[in-house]
């Protein structure tokens, strides 16, 4: 996974409707018209919100019957996790040295 990914990711989510999809879809897989229900946008409005996640790489859609599922794509989800994972690595080896340079501080005093 690239930052470049979770970069697309993130932005995707910056969007409150996208994000309120996305979260019904972490709660179960749907179709268009019941992710629709409940939500102050159209229909093909919630289409349009859906296919930039799917672009994003966050939900991905299988064919059932006439209508179309999503559902969220782990390898999205992994993206951002593998994103905040390095930059979680980075800040705990910044407070490593932090600490270890303010202890050898301390021995000289």
């Amino acid at each position: 996974m690239t930052n470049g990914t979770a970069t697309a990711a993130l932005a995707s989510l910056a969007d409150p409707t996208r994000r309120a999809i996305f979260e019904r879809l972490a709660r179960r897989p749907s179709a268009v018209g019941a992710l629709a229900e409940g939500l102050p946008v159209s229909r093909p409005a919630v289409s349009q919100h859906l296919r930039v996640l799917k672009e994003a790489g966050l939900v991905t859609d299988e064919a059932n019957g006439t209508r179309r599922i999503y559902r969220i794509d782990p390898a999205g989800i992994g993206a951002i996790r593998a994103w905040l994972d390095g930059l979680w690595a980075e800040q705990l080896g910044a407070f490593k040295a932090f600490a270890d340079r303010i202890s050898e501080e301390e021995k000289q005093t």
